[in-house]
């Protein structure tokens, strides 16, 4: 996720309105969707229109059918590459550490690992003079942080002049930040290498480092005219947190509540992405001052909408239900959903982790087709 997230007009429709209360804790009638789509073929399916042929056409057809979906419009109509069995109809990628993903593939899964081979690599890095970072594409977030200023001279144009630094009431306008933290050292270093070393003390510079480059970058999306926020950092995995309380207490919390305080000050409002299965660190998130949570179905969602009936909370639906289910078991997971969605103002209809290319169309429909008729408070 990234800032550059289309702003809205001045003059707020009525959908976005509600979008917008509902992202507030304070949904109406209707539990509207906020889906992770990645599905063409599904599209076609869904519509008659060849994706791949029309793929203008067949978005418009698929908002007309499933308005719910709030999916962007392409701007051209040209014909799309269809992607081979192995998803690489598109790649420029040398070393293929890549899985097919909707109508392309994913960027590399090769993170630092071949920069970092030691821990004295790691320990010897410093970001502050490597905060130019655009060459580092596996970082996913890979900006200039070189200062406050020029970040906010990269997001800033992604926003209507006329808004000045404030976004009109009731838009959904809205920017994210993929590295909040913990992912700055996984991308970084690579998997092996950040669960080597960080525990070391050698570690802590390393990390400090980091949290100065999210801080102008924080600083600036302080000051850009948006509502909402997305802070993301897989901080779980589908078994619970990556790293103990403590280690979270020392490196990661103490910043999530400085640079959410950032924003929050300013009355945007801060959802936290997260990976996994983080029941055991919801209320750390929370009181760190995020205001949302969008997750994966692995942790008790009507736990926590019983807990915080007001906050933003998306992810039950669960996409091996959809791809390996009949259709009464879609019924059922759509049925409980619903339920958790009484339960909490700020709940979304969301299929929490994700659906992907491969997900059968027809199940798609059907899961749409319940959450018509159930997805009701």
């Amino acid at each position: 996720m990234n800032a550059q997230i289309q702003g809205v007009q001045n003059v707020v429709p009525e959908e976005e309105k509600q979008r917008y209360m509902a992202m507030k804790g304070q949904g109406g009638s209707r539990i509207l969707h906020w889906e992770h789509w990645s599905n063409p073929d599904a599209e076609t399916y869904l519509t008659g229109i060849d994706y791949y042929e029309r793929p203008r056409d067949c978005r418009q057809r698929l908002k007309e059918l499933y308005p719910m979906l709030n999916l962007p419009i392409p701007e051209s109509n040209a014909p799309k590459r269809r992607p081979t069995l192995d998803g690489r109809a598109h790649s420029s990628n040398a070393d293929h550490h890549t899985v097919r993903w909707g109508d392309s593939e994913t960027a590399t899964f090769e993170h630092g690992e071949k920069f970092f081979k030691t821990e004295e690599d790691v320990y010897n890095f410093h970001p502050l003079e490597h905060a130019d970072f655009r060459a580092w594409d596996f970082v996913v977030d890979n900006y200039d942080y070189s200062s406050e200023e020029i970040l906010y001279n990269r997001f800033r144009p992604c926003y209507p002049k006329e808004w000045g630094d404030r976004a009109p009431e009731f838009s959904t306008s809205g920017a994210g930040h993929y590295n909040t933290m913990i992912m700055w050292p996984m991308l970084t270093f690579g998997w092996k290498q950040f669960l080597t070393t960080c525990l070391d003390d050698e570690f802590e510079p390393v990390m400090a480092e980091f949290a100065e480059l999210n801080r102008r970058a924080f600083r600036a999306y302080a000051r850009l005219p948006i509502n909402f926020f997305g802070s993301h950092d897989d901080i779980c995995t589908t078994r619970g947190q990556v790293c103990s309380p403590q280690w979270m207490n020392k490196y990661i919390y103490p910043r999530y509540e400085e640079f959410w305080g950032m924003l929050t000050v300013k009355g945007i409002m801060v959802y936290f992405i997260t990976d996994g299965k983080p029941d055991a660190c919801v209320e750390d998130v929370l009181k760190c001052g995020a205001h949302g949570l969008i997750t994966e179905p692995y942790c008790d969602f009507k736990a926590i909408a019983r807990r915080h009936p007001d906050i933003m909370l998306a992810g039950e639906g669960d996409n091996r239900i959809l791809t390996f289910g009949t259709k009464d078991d879609i019924k059922k997971m759509v049925m409980s959903m619903a339920e958790t969605g009484k339960m909490c103002g700020g709940y979304f209809m969301c299929i929490g982790n994700h659906i992907p290319w491969n997900v059968p169309g027809e199940s798609i429909k059907y899961y749409l087709e319940y959450s018509d008729k159930y997805g009701w408070r």
